[in-house]
Order: C-alpha cells, then sequence, then structure tokens
C-alpha cells in the first residue's frame, strides 16, 4: 500500500468519532499466521476486550500481512489507519530507538523468568515509554522464544563456529555475535532461509525451537545445540493519539485484557516451543545436543565481546541496568 493509500486510510478512521454509540473499533494488524503464538495472542486479546467491554470495543485482527507488509505497517501505525501492532523488538531500531537492541545481545537473559523481571518491571516500561515521543504508545512485551544454534556439524564449542555461515536477521547485534563465534553472518529474509539452507547458502541459523521445527529446519539441518543464548520477542504497541482519546475506563478494560493476553502470550510461546522441540528430536533427523555447564560458560565467555562492542550503540546506562536487574557479572564469564 502506497503513502496516499495510507494517507486516506488514516484520514479516514480519524472522520470516525471514538465516543460514537456504535463499537470502538481496533485493527490489530501483524505479520504472522493465526496459529502462531503472536496470532493465537492477538485473538485471545481480542476475545478479553469483547468479554471486558461488553461489547463497547471491537478487535479485528488480520493476520498474515494481509492489512499491511511488514515495512508499511509502523508506518501505517503513526498515520492512524491501524490501531495496533506487535513488531519483533529489533524493529523498533530503525525509528531511532537502538535502545531496544539490548534484548538482541546474547546471554543478557540466561532464563525466561529473568528475562521478564526485565520486559514485566521498571527497565521495561521504562523502554516502552521512549515510544511516545514517536506517537506510539507500548503496551507489553510478547514472548517468542529462546534461540539455539543449529548446522550440518557438531557445535559443541565456540571453535566448532569457525568460517560458518550463519544467516541472521538484520542487526548490527548479530552481526558482533556472529563473528565473536569466527563465523560470517548472512542477512537472510525468514521466508528465504529453508532454500539457503537446502542450498548451502548458509550452513547454519539462530531460532526458537518453534520456528525450527514449524519451518521444517530439521531437514535440512543435522545438529542443534541448546545454547539457549539469545530472546526473540514482540512489542505490542498502539496509536499514541488514539489510545489518549478513549475513555479512562476503555483504557483501563484494554490494559486489563493486554494483561491477560501477555500471561496467555508468554505461557503459549514456551508450551510450543517445548512441543516442538520434542517433535524435532522424534524426526530422528537432528541431533540435538545440550550443553554441558563448562560448555555453556565457554559461549557466554566468547559472546561476552558483542556486549563490550556494542555498548557505544545501545547505550551503556541501559545494558548495566539490566545487569543490575538480573544479577549478571560479566566479571565472572
Amino acid at each position: 500500500m502506497n503513502i496516499s493509500k495510507l494517507l486516506i486510510a488514516a484520514l479516514f478512521s480519524a472522520a470516525l468519532p471514538v465516543f460514537a454509540q456504535q463499537p470502538v473499533l481496533i485493527k490489530f494488524s501483524h505479520v504472522v499466521a493465526p496459529d502462531a503464538p503472536k496470532g493465537k495472542a492477538a485473538e485471545f486479546f481480542a476475545q478479553r476486550v469483547a468479554a471486558l467491554t461488553r461489547g463497547a470495543v471491537k478487535v479485528e485482527v488480520y493476520a498474515n500481512s494481509t492489512l499491511y507488509k511488514d515495512k508499511e505497517e509502523m508506518e501505517a501505525l503513526q498515520l492512524g489507519a491501524v490501531q495496533m501492532l506487535a513488531p519483533s523488538v529489533a524493529k523498533l531500531a530503525p525509528l531511532g530507538l537502538k535502545e531496544f537492541e539490548v534484548f538482541d545481545l546474547p546471554y543478557i537473559f540466561d532464563t525466561t523468568a529473568l528475562l521478564h523481571k526485565v520486559t514485566q518491571g521498571p527497565i521495561g516500561a521504562s523502554l516502552l515509554a521512549k515510544l511516545e515521543p514517536k506517537g506510539i504508545k507500548g503496551l507489553a512485551f510478547w514472548d517468542n522464544g529462546l534461540k539455539s544454534f543449529s548446522a550440518n556439524r557438531p557445535l559443541r564449542t565456540p571453535a566448532d563456529f569457525r568460517d560458518l555461515k550463519l544467516r541472521i536477521q538484520s542487526s548490527k547485534v548479530l552481526e558482533s555475535q556472529t563473528r565473536a563465534l569466527g563465523a560470517f553472518p548472512q542477512i537472510t529474509a525468514f521466508s528465504d532461509v529453508y532454500q539457503a539452507l537446502q542450498t548451502g547458502i548458509v550452513d547454519g541459523t539462530e531460532n526458537p525451537h518453534s520456528n525450527f521445527y514449524t519451518q521444517r529446519m530439521y531437514e535440512v539441518q543435522k545438529h542443534m545445540t541448546l545454547t539457549e543464548h539469545g530472546y526473540l520477542g514482540y512489542v505490542v504497541i498502539t496509536n499514541k493519539r488514539f489510545w489518549d482519546g478513549l475513555p479512562s475506563g476503555i483504557r483501563n478494560q484494554l490494559e486489563q485484557a493486554m494483561k491477560d493476553a501477555t500471561v496467555y502470550a508468554n505461557r503459549i510461546a514456551q508450551e510450543e516451543n517445548d512441543n516442538a522441540l520434542a517433535k524435532i528430536r522424534q524426526t530422528g533427523k537432528t541431533q540435538v545436543y545440550t550443553p554441558t555447564p563448562a560448555e555453556r560458560a565457554a559461549f557466554k565467555k566468547a559472546l561476552l565481546k558483542t556486549h563490550q562492542e556494542m555498548a557505544p550503540r545501545i547505550g551503556r546506562e541501559i545494558i548495566d541496568a539490566i545487569y543490575r536487574e538480573t544479577g549478571f557479572d560479566p566479571d565472572k564469564m
């Protein structure tokens, strides 16, 4: 959709009275399948909103980029043509908010519980507040899962990564992470990863287990090591002008619905990753390896270099704040 169409849609949306007798309409656009964890969470949110507001607010969920494509949706939100999105955390950095790249740092969250101390605590709230000058209201963080490495050779030590071509998302942090292991970063669209692995354009990748299984990467990757080194998640956001224009009672109900949906989103993400890992093992095509404590410590030590390299870009202050919150001590790596 081009800019003129976006503007027309935005003006049409703005013309609709927020306080009309008809239900307030929230268009929730996302780019994944309805049965993906994010897709299920968006539908759950819509159901909770209907129940809590007794029909005063209607959430229409548009999955699989049916309303806006990946590169269009942020502009559509800022223009008011759509009211809610859940982009991956990394997509906020191009708005000038490089602090959000802290979530890409390897091993900054040793467990999901420590991650949630950040995303659901004061640090998470302060990060969401940084969106407001961009005309965006941050509502919640939703998990996708912790990532593990895979390749066609065993990955037991950092040295095993040397000279591998590893597929990554577009991210300066992930580029640094890959080079810290002696590998070569290859930025590849997610939809092209299977073919790239199959043809040898890339040798390996990193994914939450659910992505690895649903994209059938077990067919083209012989080894997976459960490094669980990095986080992949989403930020649920809304148009700030739209949000501020709602009656306070409605906003309170929507906030409660979002809290409920966040609990559901994080639970379903964990369940689906656990189930996917079991199914990967059952295929017998990918050998799944769990690092020993000493091997995990070696990975952490090797990847601490990325924390140091990216501190000037992300901000030393936000990194140190997360260290304090989670108990991460770089001097003990």
